[in-house]
């Protein structure tokens, strides 16, 4: 026995499980691959949650100036909706007036 060669199928199982560990470890469901996805997706959620906040503090300021400011509610509705004051006269002007 001491001198007896090993056989070649006493090689190939042992190397046929690393194989499939290797290839399970990396490419299964659970593999690195898998992981550094999920770690990509997760830092595109995390920019986007931080910019949805970011956009929420813009509106809370907005929000919090109309209702402090009636004088910001009125040039709002006079830029953006057209409105006027009664017996106020608008003069609108061509803008490629040379």
């Amino acid at each position: 026995m001491k001198g007896m060669p090993i056989s070649r199928r006493t090689w190939l199982i042992p190397i046929a499980c690393i194989f499939f560990i290797l290839v399970f470890t990396i490419f299964g469901e659970r593999g690195l691959l898998r992981i550094y996805e999920l770690n990509q997706e997760q830092k595109q959620i995390d920019k986007r949650i931080a910019e949805i906040q970011h956009e929420n503090q813009k509106i809370r300021i907005t929000i919090d100036a109309l209702r402090k400011d009636p004088q910001k509610i009125e040039r709002i509705a006079r830029q953006e909706l057209g409105l006027v004051k009664p017996n106020e006269i608008i003069y609108q002007f061509p803008s490629d007036v040379k």
